[in-house]
C-alpha cells in the first residue's frame, strides 16, 4: 500500500528539524514539511482554510473550538512551542507600576486576548500574585505595528471583559512609550524594550523567577500543539500513532545533538551550564510530549480558559487528544 501523503506546516525548530531533513520519517507517511516561521500565519490559514493536513496550532484556540463543538481538527499531545512568560511582561516605569498587583486599575496592552501567551500570563498574575484581572482595562492590538495582530477567526467570549481594540495610528509599543497604556503582555517583546530606558520588564530577574515558578507548580507553559484535520485523521486513523512516534524520535535526536560536547550545536557560549540546569530542573528532557508528563501545565491552561470566559467548563485532557499508545 502506498504511503499517505501529508502536508505539515511548522516553524523549523530543532525538535522538528529531523522531520524536515528526512533523518526521521513517520511510518506509512510521506511528510511534506512546509516551513513557516510566523506561527500566527499558520494558525490563521489553518483555522480559516484548513490549508494543511496538519500543523502547529495555538493550544488555546484549539481547546476553545473543541469545547464548543466547532473544531475541524483533532490534536496530538506534541508541543512544538512552549516558553515561560515572566519575561514577557513589560512596563513603563513612569506609570508607577512596581509589582504585579499594581496592574489593577491600569491599561494593559495585549496582542490577542484569547492567545495562549496571554492566557498563561493572566493566569500567572492572578494565581501567583493575587491580581484581580477584572480591575484591568485591556487594549488589544499588534505590538510593533498599528492595527490587529494577524487575522484570527476568534470565537466570542462567554463573559464580558473590559477590552478595547486599538484603532489608533500607534502600535502598542508606541502607546506604552507615550504613556497611553501602562504595560504590555504578549507572545513577543516590544521594540521599545532596550531602546527606551523607561521600558523595562516587570521581573528583571525573570529567569530565576521562572525556575522558581516551575519548581513550585511544575507548569511550563505550552503555546502550541499539533493539529490534524479531522477528515484526514478519520480517513487514516493510523497516522496519529505514526506521527506521534516520529515527533518523539525527532525530539530525541535533537536532544542528542544538543548534548554533543565536541562542538556546540547552538550559538550559546554557556550551553553546557544550560544543559546542566535542564538536567537538574527537568530531569534531562525539558520538552516532554504526551499528556501525563504535561498534566500540571495542561490542567492549568484549561482552568485559566474557564476563568477567562474562553470556554464554559473544564474538559478532561484525554478528550483533547487522539490515542497515541
Amino acid at each position: 500500500m502506498a504511503n499517505v501523503k501529508l502536508r505539515f506546516a511548522s516553524g523549523l525548530y530543532d525538535r522538528m528539524l529531523p522531520l524536515y531533513t528526512g533523518d526521521v520519517r513517520p511510518e506509512g507517511i510521506d511528510l511534506e514539511f512546509i516551513v513557516e516561521e510566523d506561527p500566527r500565519a499558520i494558525f490563521d490559514l489553518m483555522a480559516r482554510e484548513q490549508a494543511y493536513d496538519l500543523s502547529e496550532m495555538s493550544s488555546s484556540e484549539f481547546i476553545q473550538r473543541t469545547s464548543r463543538g466547532q473544531c475541524p481538527f483533532v490534536a496530538l499531545p506534541v508541543f512544538p512551542s512552549r516558553i515561560f512568560r515572566h519575561g514577557y511582561i513589560v512596563i513603563n516605569r513612569k506609570s508607577g507600576i512596581r509589582t504585579a498587583k499594581d496592574f489593577e486599575g491600569r491599561r494593559i496592552g495585549v496582542q490577542l486576548h484569547t492567545m495562549t501567551a496571554a492566557v498563561f500570563i493572566r493566569g500567572l498574575l492572578q494565581h501567583e500574585y493575587g491580581v484581580d484581572l477584572s480591575a484591568i482595562h485591556w487594549v488589544q492590538g499588534a505590538i510593533d505595528t498599528a492595527g490587529a495582530h494577524g487575522s484570527p477567526t476568534v470565537l466570542p467570549l462567554l463573559k464580558p471583559v473590559d477590552l478595547t481594540i486599538n484603532t489608533s495610528q500607534y502600535s502598542l509599543s508606541e502607546l506604552l512609550q507615550r504613556g497611553e497604556i501602562d504595560a504590555i503582555i504578549g507572545a513577543t517583546l516590544p521594540k521599545a524594550l532596550g531602546q527606551n530606558p523607561d521600558i523595562v520588564r516587570l521581573f528583571p530577574d525573570y529567569a530565576q523567577a521562572e525556575a522558581a515558578y516551575y519548581r513550585k507548580t511544575k507548569i511550563f507553559p505550552i503555546m502550541h500543539l499539533v493539529a490534524i484535520r479531522r477528515d484526514v485523521y478519520e480517513r487514516h486513523p493510523f497516522i496519529g500513532k505514526s506521527l506521534y512516534r516520529a515527533f518523539c524520535d525527532a525530539k530525541a535526536l535533537a536532544l542528542t545533538h544538543m548534548r554533543f560536547t565536541g562542538a556546540p550545536r547552538y550559538m550559546l557560549p554557556w550551553l553546557m551550564p544550560a544543559i546542566e540546569q535542564i538536567d537538574d530542573l527537568f530531569g534531562g528532557d525539558p520538552w516532554p510530549y504526551g499528556i501525563e508528563a504535561n498534566r500540571p501545565t495542561l490542567e492549568a491552561l484549561v482552568t485559566y480558559l474557564v476563568e477567562h470566559g474562553i470556554i464554559a467548563e473544564k474538559m478532561k485532557l484525554e478528550e483533547l487528544f487522539v490515542p497515541i499508545d
